[in-house]
């Protein structure tokens, strides 16, 4: 009798305890969701961001032809006399044949080209029509301290720089990015019409004909 009025007077005592550890349970469970989902939800933005590609040479064509035009923009992004783009350089045929083309200048810089000396290098060339531009391309390309050539309104420009927001969000990977300007150099010109800007807000991006991106690799 004695251990059964025990087992009466225990048994409501350890369901209460039970339950109590139960909703503790939940209640745990309950914050922990929600902190997740809080920190899912953040999002970080950063408006008017400027990069900016450094130390780029100030050269200026010789004359308002397209190819000296064009060679004049690949020797500002290849400061190699070696490389590009006169007389005797690897580039020089090239450019000579590609005129203000990009994307016929792509498939002709690619691959291997041997220089004067008898030494080759590999150029990788990346072209991008206008369909197929990415802001995150252009920004995360320049943040990498590489000038790129842009085509706009048929005319070829130093890509340099950008101005644009970033948002990030908790959980994903990368950023968006939008574009307010394009920083541009113009290498017909030695005044103030040299820097040039793109305005994402009242210049219409249909002008833009294509961006090609070049990386120069001496084996």
């Amino acid at each position: 009798m004695k251990e059964l009025f025990l087992s009466r007077i225990n048994r409501p005592y350890l369901t209460a305890k039970t339950l109590f550890a139960c909703l503790a349970l939940v209640c745990m469970a309950t914050v922990s969701a929600f902190a997740q989902h809080h920190a899912q939800s953040r999002v970080w933005f950063l408006p008017n961001q400027e990069v900016r590609v450094d130390n780029l040479p100030l050269l200026t064509a010789p004359s308002a032809d397209a190819s000296a035009v064009l060679a004049t923009a690949l020797e500002t992004i290849i400061p190699d006399r070696d490389v590009c783009c006169g007389k005797y350089s690897g580039l020089e045929d090239a450019v000579l044949s590609a005129r203000s083309s990009l994307k016929v200048l792509s498939a002709k810089l690619q691959g291997r080209h041997v220089l004067g000396d008898g030494l080759s290098v590999v150029v990788r060339a990346g072209y991008f029509p206008k369909s197929s531009i990415d802001p995150s391309l252009i920004v995360t390309t320049l943040m990498d301290q590489q000038p790129m050539l842009i085509k706009w309104k048929s005319h070829v420009y130093v890509l340099c720089g950008a101005i644009y927001d970033e948002t990030r969000s908790y959980g994903q990977e990368g950023s968006l990015f939008r574009i307010h300007k394009l920083l541009l150099l113009d290498p017909r010109y030695s005044d103030q019409r040299r820097e040039s800007e793109f305005n994402g807000e009242t210049d219409d991006w249909n002008n833009i004909q294509g961006i090609l991106t070049l990386s120069v690799v001496r084996p």
